[in-house]
């Protein structure tokens, strides 16, 4: 017993020595992502297909960011991993395109009561809100005539495509639980304007790690937004949005990741675009991880992942790459 109570003592007092060192190892971020729907990959259990879902196993939690283009693929391909969405925290859809989105009826199948964070707009298909002062009024019109009789609410109520699915609207960038925020931005391009999109944050003693459903709003306004929270970007991972991007805004995108921002690491998937995946790939060498669908993203100071680093994409990878990107998702 007293050779106990001293091994006790002696645990505690060297702990208590090396503080610093025991704080340190307490707070070292552990988890990893795995990627669940994208059209490019090695993994033979799984189908591949155009969309984009990644399980975020961080600080604690375990997250669904976005849910696939198909809801069978998406249930096929989760049992495939072995992944229990019973267990979720909470999911994130990152914006209302169908690649992303689409899967969320095989989630409510199993997890009917997750919490799902997704982009507040005002005709939303998640549902939204409205102050009925929205639209203009006439009281020359009879009642018979006029919205509501003339009497609207205050505030208008729309449904939702998943009607008894439990939504959180997020409609500016917050923080969900400590060191999780999830980034609000809006594009203001070209065929997505007025877009809105999720993207999410984690801080975590190597720096921040960034993971991005499309990038609709521009990659680079996302990563700067993200240096507000920490100027330290350990990874940025997910979809670039530059599937037919010119050679020119490439090279432009890839140097002010790489210089400006100084990102770390670097997984693309999805709608990042194949010649987006090479330059990067030259641009970051060892940096640059390989996220096709299957992988597994170990974090921590030197990111790994279950394929070897910068792995390309197999020659029948890329022939189904070019046939799903011939349209812009």
């Amino acid at each position: 017993m007293t050779f106990g109570r001293w091994s006790f003592i002696a645990a505690a007092v060297t702990c208590a020595i090396a503080a610093s060192s025991c704080a340190s190892i307490a707070a070292e971020p552990s988890g990893k992502i795995t990627i669940l729907y994208d059209a490019f990959g090695t993994d033979p259990e799984m189908t591949k297909d155009w969309g984009f879902s990644a399980l975020v196993e961080v600080a604690g939690k375990r997250i669904l960011f976005d849910t696939g283009d198909n809801a069978e693929i998406f249930g096929k391909n989760v049992r495939a991993k072995g992944v229990d969405l019973t267990t979720l925290d909470f999911v994130i859809l990152s914006h209302r395109h169908s690649d992303h989105m689409a899967g969320l009826s095989y989630v409510l199948s199993v997890n009917p009561n997750v919490k799902i964070y997704a982009p507040k707009e005002g005709f939303g298909i998640y549902g939204s809100s409205l102050p009925s002062t929205f639209y203009r009024k006439d009281d020359s019109l009879p009642d018979e005539m006029r919205y509501f009789g003339g009497k609207p609410p205050k505030i208008m109520e729309f449904g939702a495509a998943w009607p008894n699915a439990k939504f959180e609207l997020i409609d500016q960038t917050t923080e969900v639980a400590p060191g999780i925020t999830l980034i609000a931005l809006v594009s203001d391009l070209p065929g997505t304007k007025e877009l809105k999109e999720l993207s999410l944050a984690v801080n975590t003693p190597d720096g921040l790690i960034l993971v991005v459903g499309c990038s609709h709003p521009g990659i680079e306004r996302i990563v700067e937004a993200a240096t507000a929270i920490n100027p330290r970007i350990h990874l940025v991972a997910g979809g670039f949005h530059l599937v037919v991007a010119a050679d020119d805004a490439i090279e432009k995108i890839v140097i002010s990741l790489k210089d400006k921002f100084k990102v770390e690491n670097i997984a693309p998937g999805h709608c990042t675009g194949e010649p987006t995946f090479a330059a990067l790939k030259k641009a970051f060498g060892a940096q640059y991880i390989y996220a096709g669908l299957g992988t597994s993203l170990i974090l921590g100071a030197d990111i790994t992942s279950n394929v070897r680093r910068g792995e390309a994409p197999t020659p029948d990878d890329l022939a189904i790459y070019r046939r799903l990107a011939s349209s812009e998702d």
